[in-house]
């Protein structure tokens, strides 16, 4: 299986275990990631929270430079980076006023027939059946809490991605590792987003919510799929009061400890909170 690439700007950063682990598992998983060429910044958030005509011809961009790779579908990471890439396209496609101011400003021709896809929606592609039997850890007795967010799937009527309210790809993903998904009640309750420099506050109550009703339920290990997400979740927990700490992992961390792959090796020791006891438990 081979598919377009877009790391954006988290994944090179403050998220780059989250690229690292992809890198791994999809290889065990044997998935070939094209990147695109030259790629930048898809404008989230600052573009789409101060001009929405740069916010549409950002994504754009890298949505030409697919078309010229011909790269028909595109896997996008990060869910900011994915919701940013798949509003633009709908509007491109829908609108065509803008398309032509942004097929001026970009100074490209509008056509682009790719298709944006998430995290979740790959490994829906590669298949419980092939994580399961690549699976070398069965991390049964593992109860983890799946956080889509806000982006993952909103808007629906844009992403089409499993049930706005209720959505459950990704437990049925974490089922083939062996562990159990817990019900839980904000599993795409906001973290707070982009919020963080400007309103610590705001993002540390609302984690602060998120990671009490995952430990509430049981959990043992959050699970996200966006690098924003991950950083209010696990870099915010040291300044929540009367808090019991609670590692988060990025999903491709999550497999690749069932994949036998070590902790190290997927980027877990950079997180801010320890998954030591998790990493204990599975042994």
């Amino acid at each position: 299986m081979k598919i377009g690439y877009y790391p954006g700007c988290s994944l090179l950063g403050t998220g780059k275990e989250y690229d690292l682990s992809l890198r791994k598992i999809l290889q065990k998983l044997d998935v070939e990631l094209e990147e695109l060429n030259d790629w930048s910044c898809c404008g989230a958030t600052s573009a789409h929270a101060t001009n929405h005509l740069m916010s549409i011809a950002l994504p754009a961009i890298n949505l030409s430079i697919a078309e010229k790779q011909k790269i028909n579908e595109l896997f996008a990471p990060c869910a900011a980076c994915y919701n940013r890439m798949i509003v633009a396209k709908h509007e491109l496609d829908n609108t065509p006023l803008l398309a032509k101011q942004v097929s001026d400003l970009i100074e490209k021709p509008i056509n682009f027939a790719v298709d944006i896809i998430n995290v979740v929606e790959l490994f829906e592609r590669i298949g419980v059946k092939k994580i399961e039997e690549a699976r070398a850890t069965n991390l049964k007795g593992i109860k983890a809490a799946c956080y889509y967010g806000c982006l993952l799937v909103r808007p629906f009527n844009i992403t089409h991605f499993d049930d706005a309210e209720q959505p459950t790809s990704m437990e049925k993903i974490i089922a083939a590792t062996g562990a159990e998904a817990i019900d839980w009640n904000y599993k795409i309750e906001c973290c707070g987003g982009a919020h963080s420099i400007a309103h610590k506050e705001i993002v540390v109550d609302l984690s602060k919510k998120i990671l009490d009703d995952a430990k509430f339920h049981g959990a043992d290990v959050v699970v996200v799929a966006c690098p924003m997400c991950h950083s209010n979740l696990d870099m915010r927990q040291r300044s929540m009061k009367n808090h019991q700490e609670i590692p988060v992992l990025y999903l491709s961390e999550f497999i690749g400890l069932a994949l036998g792959v070590s902790p190290k090796e997927l980027g877990v020791d950079l997180h801010f909170v320890s998954a030591e006891p998790l990493i204990q438990k599975i042994s």
